[in-house]
């Protein structure tokens, strides 16, 4: 009988959480973000009203998401855009495929679009017999090594700059002394040719604004930038949650999404698009498509208490302060979207059956909600999850047994207190001495309950009155 992804997840963490050198770099990728992170929520003169107002526009977004995303569709579709609605990942994929049969498309460019990972495009393009190429580093260096994101900011964050340096010495030629600015040169140089000769050119969006049919892109290398401006044919692929009611509410978010993101006051390329080339412009796609994606998005919408999840903005934050996140890593969680709010969203994408674990996959201690941008209550709705899936009787016969006589016993202080601790501790030492892993003991039960001691020192008090 093969593995479950629960029980796959529950393999590769318990490795994953003793790999020193995975934990090093991590560690240390991740205090840099620190150190970034707190100088550049220190600009904001009031970060805790800045993320109360972002989560009040996201909250009036899914309130109101049936009028926004058509008026959206009118305002980009009057500048000479077209937009596609897809229901789910095939439909993603088998439209992409269509506007790449109708305009004879050989080869594809692509910026960094978590997106696009989710409905699997590469892997898709690739049967297809179509080049795709990452023009992103961090996704470019993971496609080289055929592997997914690591992180929903930066997909190579688990590998060292030796790491990089050993793959381009062995794909490129170049020094295994190679530094990371040799690499980066490396990289250009390869990438170069491709926004020139690509057919397609396909990215994400960070933003979709309703007011004036645009899309806004957020990113520190031009990469986007070039790939949605050389090739003839633009497709972006956007999930319907990313939203916004107007042009204005860019100035609230962008500055939220790198200072949480990546520690700068704003990233480096910050793009709008309107639609295709206009008459009176001299650069940019002749064709452009946005591909609103649902895929399970309005599953997550219908549940009024996790809708919460459908306001991430994807900054990674809850990631990098997440101590299950940077134990085991962003690979383990075998999810588009990892950490805290992966663990959230993952179940009402892809099934509360298949991932129901992940919620379970969290100390509560509420970092992530306390760093989220726009006030994502995260562990309150991992706790809703749990419920849900308890609700839904997706627990094993076996944990339902047992959890069902622990409810049993725990409602009786007479029967706690007849089995008493040397009898609790055989029982732990002999059936569940495995509970917290290979390379942790279970702790030791006192010999009495608290109520036996309690009754024993009010007796002896009484003695002395």
């Amino acid at each position: 009988m093969s593995d479950t992804i629960a029980d796959k997840f529950l393999k590769e963490s318990s490795t994953k959480s003793f790999d020193q050198k995975h934990r090093d770099i991590i560690n240390t990728n991740i205090d840099k973000y620190n150190a970034a992170f707190e100088k550049g929520k220190s600009k904001f003169f009031d970060l805790e009203n800045s993320k109360t107002k972002a989560n009040l526009i996201k909250w009036k977004v899914m309130e109101n998401l049936d009028k926004l995303l058509p008026e959206f569709e009118a305002n980009f579709t009057s500048r000479g855009g077209k937009v596609i609605w897809a229901n789910d990942a095939q439909e993603a994929r088998e439209e992409i495929w269509k506007i790449m049969e109708q305009h004879d498309a050989k080869s594809v460019i692509k910026s960094k679009s978590m997106a696009t990972e989710e409905i699997e495009l590469n892997h898709f393009l690739a049967e297809k017999g179509i080049e795709a190429v990452e023009s992103d580093l961090g996704e470019f260096i993971i496609q080289l090594l055929g592997q997914k994101p690591y992180h929903i900011v930066t997909p190579a964050m688990h590998l060292s700059l030796e790491d990089i340096a050993k793959l381009f010495h062995e794909k490129f030629d170049t020094p295994l002394t190679a530094t990371a600015e040799e690499l980066t040169m490396k990289a250009r140089e390869l990438l170069r040719d491709k926004y020139t000769s690509a057919s397609v050119g396909i990215s994400g969006a960070n933003f979709l604004v309703a007011d004036t049919g645009s899309i806004a892109i957020t990113e520190n290398e031009g990469n986007a930038r070039l790939t949605t401006t050389f090739p003839n044919i633009h497709i972006a692929l956007v999930g319907i949650e990313k939203i916004i009611p107007s042009m204005l509410d860019l100035d609230l978010f962008w500055p939220l999404l790198s200072s949480h993101g990546t520690g700068q006051n704003l990233t480096v390329y910050n793009t709008i698009l309107n639609g295709p080339r206009q008459e009176n412009e001299s650069d940019g796609p002749e064709k452009m498509y946005v591909i609103l994606l649902d895929n399970g998005r309005t599953n997550l919408l219908a549940e009024k208490d996790q809708r919460q999840g459908l306001y991430c903005i994807r900054c990674g934050a809850c990631l990098n302060v997440c101590p299950i996140y940077q134990n085991i890593g962003g690979h383990t969680y075998d999810t588009t979207y990892s950490g805290p709010i992966g663990s959230l969203i993952s179940p009402h994408l892809s099934g509360m059956k298949e991932f129901k674990h992940l919620s379970y996959a969290s100390s509560l201690c509420g970092k992530c909600t306390e760093v989220c941008p726009v006030g994502i209550d995260i562990q309150k709705q991992l706790l809703l999850n749990r419920r849900d899936s308890v609700q839904e009787k997706l627990a094993t016969p076996m944990e339902q047994r047992a959890w069902k006589g622990f409810t049993y016993f725990i409602k009786k202080r007479k029967l706690i207190d007849l089995f008493g601790g040397k009898f609790k501790n055989f029982i732990l030492r002999n059936f569940f001495k495995k509970a917290w892993g290979n390379n942790r003991e279970l702790p030791h039960l006192a010999d009495k309950s608290f109520a036996q001691q309690w009754k024993e020192q009010q007796k002896e008090l009484n003695k002395d009155k």
